[in-house]
């Protein structure tokens, strides 16, 4: 990967970071409201239910891309964290927070193997 490839993908990624964060300030959504009619309760609470799980999928999302972040500064940003192949450009330009080649993803999504939590993945899911 060259070097202009790798500071397009930290700029994407930087950018990216900045956006979810501020999304994940807004929690406004998830409080719990109390209203006199139960089917506005049962409503209410469907989209407290839904603004959560958009929470989580962006607080995951938001701990991959500051991992692709860390793998750009220590060097290891493009390769597998599980078979330490190349990831293609093509796979890294779809999903840049990607940690793993197409091949590893797919034995990771059918619980082939265990994907391993490092210490800076610890931190990062505290820090979201």
């Amino acid at each position: 990967m060259t070097k202009a490839e790798l500071e397009k993908f930290k700029t994407f990624l930087e950018g990216r970071q900045a956006e979810l964060g501020g999304a994940l300030r807004n929690r406004e959504d998830i409080a719990i409201e109390k209203t006199p009619d139960a089917l506005d309760e049962v409503q209410l609470a469907g989209e407290r239910e839904l603004a959560i799980r958009n929470l989580d999928r962006e607080s995951n999302l938001l701990r991959q891309v500051r991992g692709a972040l860390a793998r750009i500064a220590e060097g290891s940003y493009g390769t597998c964290m599980h078979c330490d192949e190349e990831i293609s450009l093509k796979r890294l330009n779809a999903v840049p927070q990607t940690a793993f080649c197409i091949k590893c993803q797919e034995a990771a999504d059918r619980h082939e193997f265990e994907v391993e939590e490092t210490p800076l993945d610890s931190l990062l899911q505290n820090a979201a």
